[in-house]
């Protein structure tokens, strides 16, 4: 099936952001015209899309690799950086 165009952006975006002048998600708006809560919910379903990970494979294991140490660290009852949550 692949992916749409507003996928192929979002991964696209995803792989770029950080070199865009401030907060992610004014960059977010700014670029792809989507709420912050709109963009992470599609994004999360591209993680797991075979048809992102033919598209770019980079991003999509370090969005996994993201999205794992998130899980184990709530699963742990710490923060993703390693500190106790409270």
């Amino acid at each position: 099936m692949g992916l749409d165009e507003r996928e192929k952006a979002i991964l696209d975006f995803e792989r770029r952001w950080r070199m865009l002048p401030g907060p992610k998600e004014r960059a977010i708006r700014d670029h792809l015209c989507l709420s912050p809560a709109h963009y992470y919910a599609l994004l999360g379903r591209l993680v797991d899309s075979p048809d992102a990970m033919r598209y770019d494979p980079m991003v999509v294991r370090r969005l996994r690799r993201l999205r794992h140490h998130r899980r184990r660290a709530r699963f742990e009852g710490r923060s993703a950086e390693g500190r106790p949550s409270r």
